[in-house]
């Protein structure tokens, strides 16, 4: 489906019936790539989810937006489709959105999930980020629709290596780099929501030591963390984060 926000066309899917729940997918992502947590919940909740302005199958902003806009485009959508005291559930750069939404009270939210997120300043450069962020989602993309091949695999990586971050579109390239060099622990102590983190013990994107952070300064936070799981610990872990994820949200139905 289709819907215009900002002034910009952008692609959104709706799944079950219940209270609604809200996916935002990260960076370099898109609706596909959080379907297995939507299979995961659609049977007891009305879920959304929505390719972010510049990914997928939604126009790319006119401008360098920075994480704020990003979130204030959400607020947006959440009021113009009348979706209701969501549950934010975000990997990774979504995560990034919750975490505004819920500290600066956007929007009225009822919890938040979030599952590996960015929001803590990284350490390393930018085109080693680009390259994890991007290679790992165009990688899982590939692998969930089941094409992925060698050649494929080594196609992504060409694409997305270090050297091409300088060569990907100007706006995405800009908006990237001002994104991954927000830090939003200041905010942390201000979401009041119940959070739940569910982190991959090795995560090499946004570390466990991240997560340890978000769970000692957000006041009602819980922390799981899944062995043998990276970055999308959702998908390395699915039985084991359907169990976490349905008894966080077990009064909620």
């Amino acid at each position: 489906m289709k819907e215009s926000i900002c002034g910009l066309n952008i692609n959104y899917e709706v799944f079950g019936h219940g209270r609604d729940v809200l996916i935002l997918h990260g960076w370099g992502a898109n609706i596909n790539t959080v379907m297995p947590v939507v299979k995961m919940i659609e049977k007891c909740f009305r879920v959304w989810v929505l390719d972010f302005p510049g990914f997928g199958n939604s126009e790319i902003p006119p401008e360098s937006w920075d994480v704020y806009s990003y979130a204030d485009f959400v607020q947006k959508f959440i009021n113009q489709l009348n979706i209701q005291k969501p549950i934010l559930i975000g990997h990774s750069f979504g995560g990034r959105i919750s975490i505004i939404l819920a500290a600066k009270k956007l929007i009225e939210i009822s919890k938040i999930i979030l599952i590996d997120s960015a929001g803590v300043l990284p350490k390393r450069g930018i085109d080693y980020y680009f390259k994890v962020y991007t290679y790992k989602s165009m990688k899982f993309i590939a692998e969930a629709v089941g094409k992925i091949s060698k050649d494929l695999e080594n196609s992504i990586k060409g694409k997305f290596g270090s050297s091409d971050y300088k060569n990907a579109d100007p706006v995405m390239r800009k908006i990237f780099v001002r994104v991954v060099n927000e830090d939003l622990t200041y905010l942390f102590p201000k979401v009041k929501v119940p959070a739940l983190l569910i982190w991959g013990e090795n995560d090499d994107a946004t570390p466990l030591s991240d997560a340890r952070l978000m769970e000692k300064l957000m006041p009602d936070a819980g922390l799981a963390v899944l062995k043998n799981a990276g970055h999308y610990s959702y998908i390395d872990k699915s039985a084991d984060c359907n169990i976490i994820i349905n008894k966080f949200l077990e009064n909620d139905r």
